[in-house]
């Protein structure tokens, strides 16, 4: 039998009690202000246009704090709206700017100048109220006496009658003035339902409003509609999103009692319910119940995804609104933690389903977004690994400017930011002095710049072969004999001393399979294997065209022992029976960088002539490309499945030098994880929810 969970029968405030409201009569919106204060309210709505903030040129009054009360809009005894009264709680902010003359010399005033500081002020204060789908904003003009005017001291509050709600609904409420001083002010209220008030009798609404609660029975949540046999009734879920309108996700015009299925996987923080009858004016009464819901901020997390928008922007995609914050981070190769840059983006709220651009002057792959809470961390992203390459073991330089030119230097590493030139036994202690050289020499890529400092990225290759040259001299002779004695007692060990090359052909079928194939280069890049591939040669490729750039990697891989593995995708089934029915009409129909395109020109003569096996190897990825799809021809050669067949894959790319069959699974496990998020970004159909829609049942 379901757990009761959770009932929409809620009222205003913390106690679930039954509330009697005031009533106002007639349709006319008013305005009221404390004694002393004098105030208009303007014929009509205005636009909610809040602006930009200015800077007050002398003491202003600004709202300070927003009250609100439920009362009941009546035309009748029995015909009344439900309606939010607002008490805009005022101040006076800011003082009159003393004169640097007067201060100094005792001057005494101009008269025409303490005329202004003795008058009353005026203020001109914006109410913005919003709730789903409706939203109005009102114009309030508050005059001040003289008398009255004391800096940081408040003044009284100014009270509108009323903004009118559907019962059940949230509201938000802005207030400001205009021009804009000081950041608006905003309350989010959750207004009551029939049963939260004594209104069955003023509200004709609430006559024959659905009963409706909300109930959980294991994984399933049940939203259970209790209504007589013939109502018909409307009922919606939507996504009640911050900033921005509700976004609808479901809606159905039902009849009679009904139970509507949820998936506990459906449930996000935001995912509220409305529901009303099909008749002319009706209240749509709405209710978020989900909002504390653990099940629901988990799913919520679980559906946020990172995305790179070029040429250097981001955006964190979500359903509802998270609390959390973003910030960049330097990741270095050793594996270690993500390291926070205060510059250049710092720790702020994130706004999710909005670009943001990255104040950066350049790209790297070890430049990170963190996007946590305040309890831990939740994403992480290095949004540039598939675009520019592996991890480097560069070396990241904080420079920090003060006044008067000061400038400083620090190296960020795993346990802080080092000062260049210091004492400390650190790696960029004892390189600081070259560092410091590499910076002013242009030999580091500046990656952000402003008026309180700059970030550099300086190369740490040459110092590390520098570093251990002289090792490698005194262990020259040893290491020479060894390999000697190696070479004799087994063969393959002189294949295991330098890692295989393999040069990758695909098809650029589309931007998500071109990140799977850089995903999967980067993986095989740590195996290690010298991987070639197109992505990471876009240069050269332009350079010398795709055909040179193809016979030159193909030639030198071949003769380094290496292997040329060719991806099969739906794009390259067709562009390889296109070769095979007419070859010169399909060379000139792909683009400039299609090296793939180039290259069957040359693979298809050593696969005719059984020139093939032992120099090529194909795969393709699960659920991209069925076993039979690819061309009879090409099965000549080990045509793996990934990454269901990694381990055999592994293997046959590593060649003699490949390890033992657990190293060799661990090391596919590597992999495997490493092309995961790819592959579900390529796999996600475009425009599609996060899981299945609820279903409605009959219930007799």
């Amino acid at each position: 039998m379901p757990v009761p969970w959770f009932f929409l029968s809620l009222a205003l405030g913390r106690n679930p009690v039954v509330l009697s409201l005031e009533r106002v009569v007639g349709p006319q919106d008013t305005a009221r202000c404390s004694p002393g204060l004098s105030c208009h309210l303007w014929d009509g709505d205005v636009l909610c246009l809040p602006g930009s903030l200015v800077s007050a040129p002398g003491p202003m009054l600004v709202p300070t704090r927003l009250q609100t009360e439920l009362v009941l809009r009546c035309y009748k005894e029995t015909d009344c709206d439900l309606c939010v009264r607002v008490a805009v709680h005022l101040a006076v902010h800011g003082y009159w700017e003393e004169p640097e003359d007067e201060e100094k010399f005792g001057i005494a005033e101009d008269p025409e100048i303490e005329e202004p500081r003795n008058a009353s002020l005026q203020a001109h204060v914006v109410l913005s109220f919003q709730a789903y789908p409706t939203a109005r904003c009102v114009l309030l003009e508050v005059q001040v006496p003289a008398a009255l005017v004391q800096p940081g001291q408040s003044v009284g509050s100014v009270v509108f009658d009323c903004f009118e709600a559907a019962l059940g609904a949230e509201v938000r409420i802005w207030s400001y003035t205009q021009p804009r001083y000081q950041k608006e002010l905003n309350l989010t209220q959750q207004l009551p339902d029939c049963r939260g008030l004594e209104v069955r009798d003023s509200i004709q609404s609430c006559w024959a409003l659905p009963g409706l609660n909300v109930s959980a029975d294991g994984d399933d949540v049940r939203l259970v509609l209790d209504v007589p046999e013939e109502m018909r009734f409307g009922l919606s879920l939507y996504w009640n999103q911050v900033p921005g309108p509700a976004k609808p996700w479901w809606h159905r015009n039902l009849t009679g009692p009904q139970t509507i299925t949820l998936n506990h996987t459906d449930l996000v923080p935001c995912l509220c319910i409305q529901v009303w009858p099909l008749e002319p004016d009706s209240v749509r009464t709405s209710i978020c119940p989900f909002r504390e819901d653990p099940r629901a901020h988990r799913n919520l997390w679980r559906a946020a995804r990172l995305q790179l928008l070029p040429p250097r922007a981001w955006r964190l995609d979500a359903p509802c609104s998270l609390p959390a914050e973003a910030t960049l981070c330097w990741q270095a190769p050793d594996g270690g933690p993500c390291q926070p840059l205060v510059p250049p983006l710092p720790r702020e709220n994130v706004t999710v389903n909005k670009a943001l651009e990255f104040p950066l002057l350049k790209g790297h792959p070890n430049i990170c977004v963190q996007v946590s809470t305040w309890e831990k961390q939740e994403l992480q992203e290095c949004l540039w690994a598939d675009s520019l390459g592996p991890l480097k073991d560069d070396m990241l330089l904080v420079e920090t400017r003060g006044p008067q030119d000061n400038r400083s230097l620090c190296a960020l590493e795993s346990s802080g930011c080092t000062p260049l030139l210091s004492r400390a036994s650190t790696r960029a202690a004892r390189l600081g002095g070259p560092l410091l050289q590499d910076v002013q020499s242009g030999q580091c890529l500046q990656l952000w710049d402003d008026d309180l400092g700059a970030l550099w990225a300086c190369p740490m290759e040459k110092y590390i072969h520098r570093r251990w040259a002289l090792v490698w001299l005194a262990c020259l002779l040893l290491a020479a004999v060894l390999f000697l004695l190696l070479l004799l007692k087994k063969n393959h060990v002189k294949a295991a001393a330098r890692s295989r090359a393999a040069l990758l052909l695909y098809s650029a079928d589309d931007a998500g399979f071109e990140r799977l194939v850089g995903a999967l280069a980067s993986a095989l890049f740590q195996l290690p294997l010298r991987v070639a591939v197109d992505l990471w040669s876009r240069r050269e490729l332009s350079a010398q065209g795709p055909l040179a750039w193809f016979h030159a990697q193909r030639r030198q891989t071949l003769q380094e022992g290496g292997v040329v593995v060719l991806l099969f995708s739906p794009g390259a089934v067709a562009l390889c029976r296109e070769w095979l029915q007419d070859a010169t009409s399909a060379a000139g129909a792909h683009g400039p960088h299609d090296a793939f395109a180039a290259s069957l020109s040359c693979l298809l003569p050593d696969f005719l002539q059984g020139r093939a096996p032992g120099r090529y190897v194909g795969a393709y990825f699960d659920r991209l490309l069925s076993p039979d799809a690819v061309p009879a021809l090409f099965r000549s050669v080990p045509v793996f499945s990934l990454p269901s067949q990694l381990p055999d894959f592994l293997g046959t790319l590593q060649g003699p030098a490949a390890p033992r069959p657990w190293r060799l699974a661990e090391r596919a496990e590597q992999v495997s994880r490493a092309l995961q998020p790819a592959l579900d970004s390529c796999f996600r159909a475009p425009g599609t929810g996060r899981g299945m829609g609820p279903e409605a049942e009959n219930r007799t």
